[in-house]
């Protein structure tokens, strides 16, 4: 890996918000901030609605020049049906691996139709939705939408074999491979100490000491995998993350690797989907 750009009045959300706003299955949420001086605090993963993701945003977020949430769940959302081009590019990716990669539609109620929960959160959190912009702003509160799932193949080449995506959710009993769940939480672990997040990386060790986890765990586990994407795209080298897609017709920010890059530029040029990515890793 190369250099990770020193940040400072800095603070990186993650949020894996469960799409819909069910109080029996909220989503989490956790941060990564950098005081003045650049040094670093974890603050770890906490089970949310969307308004207490809202309310915890606004809080933390008034000590720091710049702000930036990383939210699992598609925010630009313009078609009635079917998925969106950056759907399609994800899970050519995603597929292979042998995950699952939801298609985003507004005839999806409680997801995405005009009453959704999304929506009134995205309103009220008012952040400039640029990812161009706001990875090298110095000022200024940001959105960007990521998927812990195309994220994780870049993060551990094994997770980037064919049908090797790890099997990590607790509610799916007949897959659910406690191995799987260990080798995520090491992967969150490694990301973390290369960011210099020991906090973060602490934490992730605990997790994946975990005998049983519970679908809760894999939330928070996700939120920490949204965080760790903010930090590659805010801190991270240039070559090692991308934005797939545009804010017109729905995208997706990304880490890659030699390993995943290939297979999403190769998605992306077939069905006209831009990217960011200037420079091959």
């Amino acid at each position: 890996m190369d250099f990770v750009d020193t940040q400072s009045s800095t603070v990186v959300f993650g949020f894996d918000s469960a799409w819909t706003d069910a109080p029996k299955a909220p989503g989490a949420i956790c941060a990564v901030a950098f005081d003045q001086r650049g040094q670093v605090q974890f603050y770890e993963p906490r089970l949310v609605s969307f308004a207490e993701a809202l309310a915890y945003i606004k809080e933390l977020r008034k000590d720091f020049v710049v702000s930036l949430v990383a939210l699992d769940q598609p925010t630009v959302v313009p078609n009635a049906s079917g998925g969106r081009p950056v759907d399609k590019v994800a899970a050519s990716l995603v597929s292979f691996v042998g995950g699952g990669a939801q298609m985003a539609n507004r005839s999806k109620v409680g997801m995405f139709c005009d009453d959704s929960p999304i929506w009134s959160f995205i309103s009220g959190l008012d952040a400039t939705e640029d990812p161009i912009q706001a990875r090298t702003a110095s000022s200024g509160h940001f959105l960007i939408e990521v998927f812990p799932a195309l994220a994780l193949p870049a993060l551990d080449e094994r997770f980037a074999q064919r049908l090797r995506a790890p099997k990590y959710n607790p509610q799916n009993r007949k897959k659910f491979r406690l191995e799987d769940w260990q080798a995520v939480a090491r992967a969150v672990k490694r990301s973390a100490e290369w960011f210099n997040v020991p906090g973060l990386a602490e934490w992730a060790d605990h997790m994946r000491n975990v005998a049983q986890p519970r679908k809760s765990d894999q939330d928070k586990l996700d939120a920490a995998i949204c965080v760790l994407i903010g930090l590659y795209w805010r801190t991270g080298p240039i070559a090692h993350s991308a934005m797939l897609g545009d804010v017109d017709q729905g995208y997706m920010v990304t880490p890659i690797s030699d390993e995943t890059w290939p297979r999403l530029r190769e998605a992306a040029i077939r069905r006209g989907v831009p990217t960011s990515q200037v420079a091959d890793p």
